[in-house]
């Protein structure tokens, strides 16, 4: 007549089992040289930008220009 619940199930894992921390030392060093290699192939590949110093001297000429016209109009 009326349904009966049934008993929640969980999935419950011990904290500090030793068959899990072997499970997530293995899964993190495995995420960890993934990573590291991932990391190693991206830096190699692309432009990183200008360097530093074109910009610094793109910069100062910037700056200069904007003085000349500055002075010249004004």
């Amino acid at each position: 007549m009326f349904k009966q619940r049934k008993n929640k199930k969980f999935n419950y894992k011990p904290r500090f089992s030793k068959e899990s921390q072997l499970e997530e030392h293995s899964k993190g060093h495995n995420l960890a040289s993934k990573w590291q290699k991932q990391r190693d192939a991206s830096l190699g590949k692309g432009r990183r930008g200008f360097p530093m110093r074109t910009l610094i001297i793109i910069l100062v000429l910037l700056l200069i220009c904007m003085y000349v016209l500055e002075n010249k109009f004004m």
